[in-house]
């Protein structure tokens, strides 16, 4: 047998200057969903330069691409991030919140990471692939607008992971687990209306409010909460008050709504529920009332075979150290948490597969623990677009440590240490377990074929109906 596991390590090993610079790149470069024009461009470059076909702009979407290297036998997927969050600018390597630039877009959720991770392993999978000649192909799928445009959603729906035989990825967090918990599929919904304006001392029986319209929906919305399933979830955003002077009645109002639940179909019958409601709102106020579905994903199908070659490989790497200097920095971004903060630090990332043994970091600093995988049926509590992908082909998850404990996702201590050594550690650890699980898979054909039968046990290929409608189009510049 192939010692696979060196060879990997030294590859990634003798790309990693050529890793820390992408990722540092699109560091810098911050872009939100499907603005990722700097970001997706310099990856393509560089994919290009390392012999694969790009493909940019699959789906209609400029900041979408797909790179791919061989042209026989079983295609691994590889999925890649690299879009940023509104309002999350930070200095890097400082443990005291201070913004590059107010306003202004931070990777908040490492998604530098987490795209470039995804490259590196494709790099060690396609030299293994050229020195020992084995029959696979590897392509990575260059993902924009995980943070709330359902990129992977509209890839799917046309068809982008129709000709993967498996599609594996990862995720940036402060621990080592396989994240196996189902998600909750959601609906985006943008509820839009319209009144009569009117002076709200002397004429308030002319106006139409729009504002009352919106209020009152939320009042409704939040009635409906009692009656859901005990998984469901129902989060609004008022992004349209009509205005800011209070003697004039609002003549138009917005909210927008998240709807989740653990099946596609429960969210898509609170939905009509919600859009119930809003009727009835614009009933109430003699307004009118228009919706506008923004995004939509599945629930996450979890492929436990494929888990448990990915755990095998997360499980070698053992070998987890840190330097004083890490350990120290790391103390003193854990005392600018709260208490709530520090009490939940690791309860908070069960969603990640953090599950048992979560004693083994209890008083650390930085987590060098590999946490046993647990098959489950536990729901995470939140979504994602990977779901969608996992409707398609089979799909596994692992998350690797690149920040301190007590780091949350969406913060400024996740942008904070987001080009840390740590960071890169945690990146190259996660280059390594995804390109050794692939390169396994590719060894041993008879492993691909249990994958597949328990996807078809689970879902089948001809089951999956997107829940984006035709109509509905990720909002991006430069469409045809």
């Amino acid at each position: 047998m192939k010692d696979y596991e060196l060879f990997v390590q030294q590859i990634i090993e003798d790309k990693a200057q050529d890793l820390q610079m992408l990722s540092d790149f699109i560091w810098d470069h911050p872009e939100t969903l499907y603005e990722e024009y700097d970001s997706s461009a310099e990856i393509c470059n560089y994919l290009e330069q390392q012999g694969f076909d790009i493909e940019q702009g699959i789906a209609n979407i400029p900041t979408a691409f797909s790179a791919t290297f061989g042209n026989k036998g079983p295609v691994i997927g590889l999925l890649a991030e690299y879009d940023a969050l509104l309002s999350l600018s930070q200095v890097a390597n400082i443990t005291y919140n201070k913004p590059v630039e107010h306003n202004k877009a931070g990777h908040g959720c490492g998604h530098n990471l987490l795209g470039t991770g995804a490259i590196g392993a494709a790099l060690a999978v396609q030299a293994y692939l050229e020195k020992y000649k084995l029959p696979g192909t590897v392509k990575i799928i260059g993902c924009p607008a995980e943070e709330g445009g359902s990129g992977k959603g509209f890839l799917a729906r046309a068809g982008m992971f129709d000709d993967l035989d498996l599609a594996l990825t990862w995720h940036p967090t402060p621990f080592n687990a396989i994240m196996a918990l189902r998600s909750l599929a959601n609906f985006q919904v943008k509820y839009k209306f319209k009144g009569k304006s009117a002076h709200a001392a002397s004429a308030p029986h002319i106006g139409r409010s729009a504002l009352d319209a919106v209020e009152l929906m939320n009042v409704g919305g939040n009635y409906l909460r009692e009656h859901l399933i005990q998984d469901a979830r129902i989060h609004y955003a008022i992004t349209d008050t009509g205005g800011v002077s209070p003697n004039v009645v609002q003549a138009e109002a917005e909210v927008v709504y998240l709807i989740r639940a653990p099946k596609i179909e429960d969210a898509r019958e609170i939905y009509k529920r919600v859009d119930k409601i809003a009727q009835g709102a614009a009933l109430m106020t003699g307004t009118t009332m228009s919706s506008e579905l923004m995004s939509a994903v599945s629930e996450y199908v979890p492929n436990q075979t494929l888990e448990q070659v990915v755990f095998d490989e997360l499980d070698k790497e053992r070998q987890i150290s840190y330097t004083s200097e890490e350990q120290t920095f790391a103390q003193a971004l854990w005392e600018t948490l709260s208490e709530e903060e520090q009490q939940t630090a690791v309860k908070t990332y069960e969603s990640f597969g953090v599950l048992q043994d979560q004693h083994l970091v209890e008083g650390k600093n930085l987590s060098d623990v590999i946490h046993p995988y647990e098959p489950t049926t536990k729901i995470m509590y939140g979504s994602t677009d990977v779901a969608d992908v996992s409707w398609n082909v089979p799909t596994a998850q692992v998350t690797t440590a690149t920040a301190a404990i007590g780091t949350q996702l969406h913060t400024w201590q996740m942008v904070a240490q987001g080009k840390s050594t740590v960071a890169q550690k945690g990146m190259s650890r996660a280059a390594r377990v995804l390109a050794r699980s692939a390169i396994y898979v590719l060894e041993h054909p008879e492993k691909l074929k249990d994958i597949e039968q328990e996807f078809d046990r689970e879902i089948g290929r001809d089951q999956y109906q997107s829940p984006l409608p035709e109509e509905v189009k990720p909002p991006v510049h430069n469409m045809e």
